[in-house]
């Protein structure tokens, strides 16, 4: 049921992303966003419209910025897979766009794909209110740059020329800027759209952000690279601390299902139309790829 869920608002998400790119020009750069912007599993634009759902806004407002969120993620994932930073290959099973075109296209394919998250956020179709489509803007620019996802990765990056590894504490507070202010922004988004309290989504989606990367740190050890569709044993090989690497295995893995509960615990007060989000936290502890 869950699964079917997140397979149908993949399909959504996907055909409003191809119909709003299906008037722009037809050029390489634009053939790569589309190619960049296909695929994976949507968590993020799910957890944008099921918080929406939670208090009652239309699925017609909040595909924008769940639309929005896709592309933003897809930008980072164009310029993670780059040479200069993780260089890999594959993503989502598919080259990657330097491998398929080339580093200069994947560059501007990027930025192109961080401009459109921000154009679909503010179209007035996204709230009729200016002010709160300024406000998710706002929170966007926040979780996207130097104060999350950006920071987080030049944390990353910077750690890997120290000689010491990072702490748990250390590698807690980059994780939650680089994978987790992005979950942060997606989950609180139906707050925002609604004016409601974003605080309960804000802890859930702290927790379940931290639980994914714990995850993909564990599916980086010992999970089945052709279903990931990408390279594994990256950070073992180059010797980067984990939360495996860290914990040990067993440890990291009961960690995360405890952040799980915190999740769903968050959420509970606001009823049962929160089912949806306690489905994706478990689904994130219980992913294969």
């Amino acid at each position: 049921m869950f699964l079917e869920a997140l397979k149908e608002n993949g399909r959504t998400i996907q055909e409003h992303l191809d119909s709003y790119l299906s008037t722009w020009k037809d050029l390489s750069v634009i053939h790569a966003m589309r190619h960049a912007l296909s695929g994976g599993k949507r968590l993020r634009a799910f957890l944008v419209v099921e918080s929406a759902a939670v208090f009652g806004v239309l699925r017609t407002q909040a595909i924008w910025p769940a639309g929005a969120i896709e592309a933003i993620h897809a930008y980072s994932l164009v310029h993670d897979d780059l040479p200069c930073m993780d260089d890999d290959d594959l993503r989502r099973g598919l080259p990657t766009i330097h491998k398929k075109w080339d580093e200069a296209t994947a560059v501007l394919t990027g930025d192109a794909l961080q401009s459109l998250g921000f154009e679909l956020v503010l179209n007035s179709a996204c709230s009729p209110r200016a002010a709160i489509r300024s406000e998710l803007a706002l929170g966007l620019a926040r979780a996207v740059g130097g104060q999350g996802m950006v920071l987080g990765q030049a944390l990353d990056i910077a750690a890997e020329s120290i000689n010491s590894s990072l702490t748990l504490k250390e590698i807690t507070a980059l994780q939650n800027a680089k994978t987790g202010a992005l979950f942060r922004w997606s989950a609180t988004c139906g707050a925002i759209l609604a004016e409601a309290d974003p605080e309960p989504l804000r802890i859930y989606a702290d927790a379940i952000g931290l639980a994914f990367q714990i995850t993909d740190d564990v599916l980086d050890v010992r999970g089945d690279q052709e279903k990931a569709g990408k390279r594994l044993n990256k950070d073992e090989t180059a010797g980067k601390a984990t939360f495996v690497s860290l914990l040990g295995l067993e440890n990291a893995q009961s960690h995360a299902k405890a952040l799980i509960e915190t999740a769903c615990d968050a959420v509970s007060p606001l009823g049962k139309k929160t089912d949806a989000l306690k489905e994706v936290a478990h689904f994130i502890i219980s992913r294969d790829r």
